[in-house]
């Protein structure tokens, strides 16, 4: 079979993504090192994050309806035009000599409303270039780039600071969306119309097709818990390194151990033969609970350290796996759809354990709240063994196809 990475189109589409990828893992310490010489406030910060947090989780459900009613490629480009002109404006701004917080937050809400039409798209670009032998692949090879830009990105970013200032990173980050919708624009995919419908008919059809399969719903459940006890590990983890482990480069070997296990994971997912994917992909997040419990009790670094990349790795090996199942059991014309319901529960779970971990620990201590997030990660992962269609679903295969479009697009072809 050959690899995704031969074909010209996926080329294109990976090389774009990693670009658009590296620019933003620039753009973090960037953005917190511009907000706070702007204001020297930490609520400043806060509050320009929400502005992009906030219009991303209340328009992911619209911005599925839109990825599936019209060209996604179109819809892709679109949005990284966007991205483009708004990380470009931030850019400008700080490079003038004299930036406000305002135009940084107003700017990062339209980048928020951007990223709500920009996320439901990577899988059916995926699923629209590459053919369904070849898409665990492609999708372990775009997690793996994912990875190794977060591994490069703060280097490179600290660089940047230090050379040229903040907002060179976001000129950087600007002109990396920009090329990826130039390469976008190079090619045709795979695009099954849909009857055109009220918007709540749309978002009801993709709601449908989530809690019509049991596997789906319940590796949701457990995604969504998982994602919200690692907003507890990320709040209350820094100050358990520093206090308790040993210091500050503690947590930073923690976060590099997990970006380096991140890419391992994607890598041994793009080799992975599974005869029950979802089931073995769940089971694996559940080793999240090991690196919460060590750190509830102070374990030797060393052993947070391992157990935090174990953990990563195992996210970085279910997302391909995730990712590919869903291309090949979801009907294509409802895919960006239930791609959306998919982040909006993932993200909207974070916020919440921002939140509660720093309430918890004041009221206990971080040993609480970390604890109490160890059982439930593993108790909400091993828990959808008991799922049936968890574990009947043994085998990817092509999704049921709607009857075929009298004009249909190429496949994959150059402009």
């Amino acid at each position: 079979m050959t690899h995704p990475l031969r074909l010209r189109a996926f080329q294109l589409l990976f090389l774009g993504r990693t670009l658009s990828a590296l620019g933003d893992a620039v753009v973090p310490a960037a953005l917190a090192l511009a907000v706070l010489r702007v204001t020297g406030s930490a609520s400043a910060l806060a509050l320009v994050l929400g502005c992009a947090m906030v219009p991303r989780l209340l328009l992911l459900p619209i911005g599925g309806v839109i990825a599936d009613r019209f060209n996604t490629r179109i819809v892709a480009i679109s949005t990284d035009l966007v991205h483009c002109g708004t990380q470009v404006f931030i850019g400008v701004e700080l490079l003038s000599g004299a930036p406000t917080l305002l135009p940084i937050a107003v700017a990062s809400a339209v980048g928020g409303v951007a990223s709500a039409f920009a996320m439901p798209t990577t899988s059916p670009l995926v699923a629209g270039i590459v053919d369904g032998p070849g898409r665990q692949r492609a999708n372990a090879a775009l997690g793996a780039a994912r990875s190794a830009t977060g591994l490069a990105g703060p280097a490179l970013a600290g660089a940047l600071i230090w050379a040229a200032g903040p907002g060179w990173a976001f000129v950087l980050d600007g002109a990396s969306f920009a090329v990826s919708a130039a390469l976008l624009a190079v090619l045709r995919v795979r695009h099954t119309p849909i009857e055109r419908r009220s918007l709540l008919a749309d978002l009801r059809e993709g709601w449908t097709e989530v809690r019509s399969r049991d596997w789906y719903w319940s590796s949701l459940v457990a995604h969504a818990v998982w994602n919200g006890v690692a907003a507890v590990l990320v709040t209350l983890g820094p100050a358990v390194a520093i206090g308790e482990l040993g210091g500050e480069g503690v947590w930073v070997l923690v976060l590099e151990a997990g970006a380096i296990g991140l890419l391992i994971g994607s890598l041994l997912a793009g080799r992975a033969r599974l005869k029950r994917p979802i089931l073995v992909a769940n089971l694996g997040l559940a080793t999240y609970a090991l690196p919460l419990t060590l750190f509830a009790v102070a374990a030797p670094p060393w052993a947070v350290i391992v157990s935090y990349g174990v953990a990563l790795a195992a996210l970085g090996f279910l997302n391909p796996v995730w990712q590919t199942v869903v291309q090949a059991e979801i009907p294509p014309h409802t895919l960006a759809r239930v791609t959306s319901y998919d982040w909006l529960l993932s993200l909207a779970a974070m916020p919440l354990g921002y939140a509660l971990a720093p309430l918890a620990a004041d009221a206990w201590s971080p040993s609480v709240p970390l604890g109490i997030a160890a059982v439930l990660v593993a108790v909400a992962c091993v828990g959808t063994a008991a799922v049936p269609g968890v574990r009947r679903l043994t085998a990817t295969r092509p999704a049921a196809q709607p009857e075929p479009n009298p004009e249909p697009e190429p496949a994959v072809a150059a402009r």
